[in-house]
């Protein structure tokens, strides 16, 4: 079934739906892969999973729709893996622009559904997370674009349930170009860099955006012009 544009009231009461959701899906999966209880109940888990799949389902999109809650011209991905609130599996991260410094800083704690070494944070979330303020704080300050190159140094080990603070810089900007940098750090500790963080971002030509985005039959004007979120 492919979704539709919704009006700003009937929008918001869908994201209002879809963010509770998102909350509880989330409180789901991480019992899920926190859960030590004995197979009997797994095998019961799995059923009642089974159903609420079912319930879904009953009205899907295609993968190349957007959600009707969103809205691509200006960037705002209500399941974005990074910040969606609809988002099972986004930490979830919440980010303040600052589009007059070229900044943004988000906030995150990350849980046990994005582990990868024993207790700390998989090194590929912790790329997601950079990636994710590089974008936005060129995309903020008016400069939209797709990443190009993203070059991620990882200085410490960043543990699972600690708050974190991540911040974006747009650096420069020729033409289509843009440069970011991005840096993380723990909330009590902002004088240790965890990870930093440098990208390359291209807006896209509106003939060439409309080529790319041309199967989600929707305008797409934060990935080639101003925007707020990645």
């Amino acid at each position: 079934m492919a979704s539709r544009e919704l009006d700003p009231e009937d929008r918001a009461v869908r994201r209002d739906a879809v963010g509770e959701l998102g909350e509880a899906l989330r409180d789901l999966v991480d019992a899920a892969v926190r859960t030590e209880v004995p197979p009997a109940r797994l095998a019961e888990a799995t059923a009642a999973a089974r159903e609420l799949t079912a319930l879904l389902s009953e009205e899907l999109r295609e993968v190349h729709e957007i959600a009707s809650v969103d809205d691509p011209d200006s960037g705002q991905r209500w399941y974005s893996p990074v910040y969606g609130p609809g988002s099972p599996v986004a930490p979830p991260m919440v980010v303040e622009d600052f589009p007059d410094d070229g900044r943004c800083v988000g906030h995150v704690t990350v849980g046990k559904k994005l582990e990868g070494p024993p207790g700390l944070v998989h090194g590929g979330v912790v790329a997601t997370l950079l990636d994710h303020v590089l974008a936005r704080s060129a995309r903020g300050a008016g400069h939209g674009g797709l990443t190009a190159t993203l070059t991620v140094t990882y200085r410490r080990p960043v543990h699972l349930g600690v708050p974190l603070v991540v911040t974006g810089q747009l650096v420069s900007v020729e033409g289509r170009r843009a440069t970011a940098t991005a840096r993380l750090v723990a909330e009590d500790d902002p004088d240790t860099t965890l990870a930093e963080g440098e990208a390359l971002l291209i807006a896209l030509r509106a003939e060439r955006a409309s080529e790319v985005f041309a199967r989600t039959g929707r305008a797409v004007g934060a990935w080639t012009s101003k925007g707020a979120d990645s």
